[in-house]
């Protein structure tokens, strides 16, 4: 008898002890408000994580009885959200640029100069001079003449006389503009009679002034020496470590030549690259070459499945193509960086072979040309197309957007305020930077930097969209309040929108079972928080596929 009991209670203890066995996890994080930005917008205060996807979210209580891990991090309360994806940016660029003569937020012509004397006296030419194979540029980006006392463009004159054997190259905010010295001209062979479609050579006169519009920059951009792989690594790498310390696990960088994708995808099979990159290729023969060939390629860091193609140029500089003359610039409509047949040949032949086109359209008339070019191409909803920064739209052409995805950068909305009004005129500006219409419209939006040209922080898109406000606070009442997101809708533009935008929301975007562990930890709840704290919000971790790579506390 007494031996069949205590079988029985050997049998009893053996079963609770296997109904109690814990799941294995690599990493538990708990006692935090988990933002899962799924469907029902749920908020949860723990999730286990294994092989670098999510096993599970759920309460404090479920996920502790329930999981096991080696590594288990108690948030104290802290604020946890998908990792943010960047939609329009310039990743390698940026990188590059911080190699470079950093002209953002000057005030005066006299204040870059100063800044690129510096430069010089700091990286003095080491190479042979002009006329040889190697010469040294002075490179720099981020002026904006709209910033100064003085709104005129500037002239070489002063770059002529403080470098006459030194080409200088210096690259407006928006990357539309340069200016250029007598050196650099004449490296590039242009004269008081070059002609370019698509861009400006502005004069004084018969005299070169050194600033050039659009297709314009690139006469010299392309007589620049290439970067070599060292420095685009540096590069890479650089940017990196500035876009984890802001949250971002994921960006798009739109425009990328083939041998700079190779890279990336080196970098990041070798491991030094950890970012997940949505590469948007440039609108050039040798990358329709290979991947109209090739088809689309995936990893699980990389994909690249889109063609970036410019329709027109940035309002700021007057390139941007409009249905009606500037307001500051009579008989003057911008124009279009190539002709209207380019757009419509390129669109049936990317969307043929499987790929995703987004382009960067600015005015009202560029946007309705390639909407045009959309519909005639035949691109469905389900294809996903995009346009990138939809800045003017005649309220026609809003109407017949519900096929296209916007990808909108809301900084753009309050950098451009203060003269935007000046480009447009009173009835036009009402129809720019309206991305709670497009929201209508269009059902969701993808949201982004555009940096280099505005700041990396994805907590100014997020104050932007939702205050319609500078980081200074002005204009107090909102621009144009109307068409502010809300808290939430900025949220899944930063985060599930943008991944389905990139066709990636089955694997990222939200925190959900199955999906990548790629998530930050806030210190500041950016969901309930007084909004103006939204800009002083710091990232306390990051993390991509459950692994730390980022962390406020440590160094780099």
């Amino acid at each position: 008898m007494l031996k069949n009991a205590f079988i029985l209670i050997v049998t009893i203890s053996f079963l609770m002890s296997c109904s109690t066995k814990k799941e294995e996890a690599d990493l538990i994080v708990h006692n935090g408000i988990i933002y899962s930005v799924d469907s029902s917008f749920a908020i949860y205060e723990a999730m286990a994580i294994k092989n670098g996807k999510i096993m599970e979210v759920n309460s404090n209580k479920e996920i502790l009885e329930k999981f096991d891990a080696k590594e288990i991090t108690d948030l104290k309360g802290k604020s946890v959200f998908p990792g943010f994806i960047d939609a329009h940016c310039h990743f390698l660029g940026y990188g590059l640029g911080l190699q470079q003569v950093n002209l953002v937020g000057t005030k005066s012509f006299n204040e870059i100069i100063e800044k690129v004397v510096s430069f010089s006296n700091n990286q003095p030419a080491d190479g042979p001079k002009v006329g040889s194979s190697k010469t040294d540029w002075l490179i720099g980006r981020g002026w904006d003449q709209n910033d100064w006392e003085n709104k005129q463009y500037p002239t070489k004159k002063m770059l002529d006389s403080l470098f006459p054997n030194r080409p200088v190259f210096l690259t407006r905010i928006d990357g539309h503009a340069a200016l250029a010295n007598d050196i650099a001209l004449k490296l590039a062979g242009i004269t008081n009679t070059t002609k370019i479609s698509g861009g400006e050579i502005l004069k004084n006169g018969s005299q070169l002034t050194g600033v050039l519009i659009d297709n314009a920059v690139d006469l010299v951009k392309t007589n620049i020496p290439g970067n070599g792989k060292e420095k685009t690594e540096h590069a890479l790498l650089s940017a990196q470590d500035n876009c984890l310390a802001m949250g971002l696990t994921t960006i798009d960088d739109a425009g990328l030549m083939k041998n700079e994708i190779d890279l990336i995808d080196e970098l990041q099979k070798s491991g030094k690259l950890k970012m997940r990159v949505y590469a948007m290729l440039s609108d050039s023969t040798p990358n329709y070459n290979f991947y109209l060939k090739n088809g689309p390629y995936k990893t699980e860091k990389l994909n690249v499945r889109s063609f970036k193609f410019y329709a027109d140029g940035a309002l700021g500089s007057r390139g941007a193509c409009l249905l009606h003359d500037y307001d500051d610039k009579r008989n003057w409509k911008g124009f279009l960086l190539s002709e209207q047949k380019h757009f419509e040949e390129k669109a049936k032949e990317v969307l043929a072979k499987g790929f995703q086109m987004n382009t960067h359209c600015i005015g009202d008339s560029a946007y309705k040309i390639i909407l045009q070019a959309y519909k005639k191409a035949g691109a469905k909803k389900e294809n996903r197309w995009r346009i990138e920064h939809a800045q003017v739209i005649d309220p026609a052409e809003m109407k017949a957007s519900d096929a296209i995805i916007p990808s909108v950068q809301p900084t753009h909305a309050t950098s451009d305020m203060y003269w935007a009004k000046e480009r447009l005129g009173e009835q036009r500006v009402k129809y720019a930077y309206a991305y709670k219409d497009l929201l209508t419209v269009c059902g969701l939006v993808a949201l982004g930097t555009d940096f280099p040209v505005e700041d990396i922080s994805p907590f100014k898109t997020f104050f932007a969209a939702v205050a319609r406000q500078d980081a200074k606070g002005f204009p107090k009442e909102g621009f144009q309040k109307e068409n502010a997101l809300s808290r939430e809708e900025t949220l899944k533009g930063m985060t599930i929108w943008a991944a389905y935008s990139n066709f990636e929301e089955k694997e990222k975007g939200s925190l959900q079972k199955g999906k990548l562990a790629d998530f930050i930890v806030l210190d500041t709840d950016i969901m309930k928080c007084k909004i103006e704290e939204v800009l002083n919000t710091k990232v306390i971790s990051t993390y991509l596929n459950g692994d730390k790579v980022y962390s406020l506390n440590e160094p780099k």
